[in-house]
């Protein structure tokens, strides 16, 4: 029997039943034996079903309701060609292309040429399309038969890969021009030092040496801020969870910044003592770095003022005012770039690396914070940081804060020049 089949218990003992029947009322054991075989047997044969034939699939036709209803609410734009005229345009497509696209000749509707070229040719593959919706985004467009009539283009926007690639390579660039500019100096000193067989008198090979110091010490604090800024992104998704006293790290993190030469120069304006959740090297490095590009950029002799209030929205924020020449307008955009200076040669001069305000900015969007940057020429600029006030913990209010020795040597990793 096959595994379908069913064995016919009931039967079998109904028959076992009347088999001993028969023989208490004295039957003969053959014709008895007889009866039972054959009834057993028969239900058995019953009890067999023939397997069923195999289900055969029949392939359902695609229609054009069938394929909008499946594409339509697809986040990737796709368009279906019936011949060369685009018959169905999912919503991420109509708005793409427009949403007059449908009824329109795929040729005209793309206007490049690859994409065309991929259409004319009635084949299946890809094709890289550049300036398709806006100048200068790159787009992968695949095309995928459905039928003889039907075909399926799928655009994938490479734009952001590409940005993130030319972005890469040029931080690569900027990095090695960085660093190979002081280690020529070095290298071309430290030749002519080996070189002179005693001709340099003292004094001159004195002043080699603190030219070799102060190169060495720009090579060191750009690995430092390399190094400081590929740790914040590799944290940037990790929100810090740490309770901090906001004012007390900031004033700690400015006379720090200033140091015993310019303290007299620094003028802070604590209103408040907001709790903040945050990582305290970090957000220790965002103030120093503020308030040490204040007091390199602004006017010698004119103080830095560092503000902690609070703002609408339950926020901290930290401001840091300077009264320097100012920065123009368009410029101001570009200031959290990596490696870009207002004036590159003032920069390199105060001992700037071109990455303060980089790091920044990522410190304060891990912080779920904003940075604003405002100037006018010849009046100064305004920094400010914002950051989500935690609500103090009850459970906390008798702890003694953080002393300033410990949280000192916690930060000496991550001072920043």
């Amino acid at each position: 029997m096959g595994s379908s089949q069913n064995t016919p218990i009931a039967g079998i003992l109904l028959a076992a039943v009347t088999f001993a029947a028969l023989l208490m009322l004295g039957t003969d054991v053959i014709i008895a034996l007889s009866v039972l075989t054959v009834w057993v047997g028969s239900l058995m044969v019953a009890s067999g079903r023939p397997p069923e034939p195999p289900k055969t699939k029949v392939k359902q036709r695609l229609t054009p309701d069938s394929i909008r209803d499946l594409i339509e609410n697809s986040s990737i734009p796709l368009v279906v060609t019936d011949r060369d005229t685009i018959a169905i345009a999912n919503a991420a497509a109509r708005k793409m292309l427009g949403q007059h696209v449908i009824g329109q000749d795929a040729r005209v509707a793309l206007r490049q040429p690859e994409a065309i070229s991929l259409v004319n040719e009635d084949r299946q593959g890809g094709a890289i399309v550049r300036g398709l919706v806006r100048r200068g985004d790159i787009w992968q467009i695949n095309r995928q038969a459905l039928d003889e009539r039907l075909a399926m283009l799928e655009f994938i926007n490479q734009t952001a890969e590409a940005d993130i690639s030319r972005a890469h390579t040029d931080f690569v660039a900027n990095a090695s021009h960085e660093l190979r500019t002081p280690l020529a100096a070095i290298l071309g000193y430290v030749e002519t030092l080996k070189e002179d067989d005693g001709a340099i008198d003292t004094g001159v090979a004195k002043k080699f040496l603190g030219i070799i110091e102060r190169e060495a010490q720009r090579m060191h604090a750009l690995v430092s801020d390399l190094m400081s800024l590929s740790r914040v992104e590799a944290e940037k998704h990790d929100p810090p969870t740490t309770r901090i006293d906001l004012a007390s790290l900031v004033e700690r993190a400015a006379r720090d910044a200033a140091g015993p030469q310019r303290l007299d120069r620094l003028v802070l304006e604590l209103t408040t003592e907001p709790v903040v959740l945050g990582d305290l090297q970090q957000l220790e490095q965002v103030v120093r770095n503020l308030v040490d590009n204040a007091l390199k950029y602004g006017a010698p002799d004119s103080p830095v003022k560092v503000v902690l209030d609070l703002a609408q929205g339950d926020l901290a924020r930290v401001t840091v005012i300077d009264e320097g020449e100012g920065i123009a307008a368009d410029q101001i955009p570009h200031l959290t770039r990596r490696f870009y200076r207002t004036d590159p040669g003032r920069s390199r001069a105060s001992g700037g690396t071109g990455l303060g305000l980089a790091i920044v900015k990522h410190i304060v969007e891990r912080h779920r914070g904003r940075l604003d940057i405002t100037s006018e020429v010849g009046k100064g600029t305004r920094a400010v940081v914002r950051i989500p006030r935690e609500k103090p913990d009850p459970a906390d209010a008798a702890s003694p804060p953080e002393s300033a020795a410990t949280a000192t040597a916690q930060a000496e990793s991550g001072q920043m020049s």
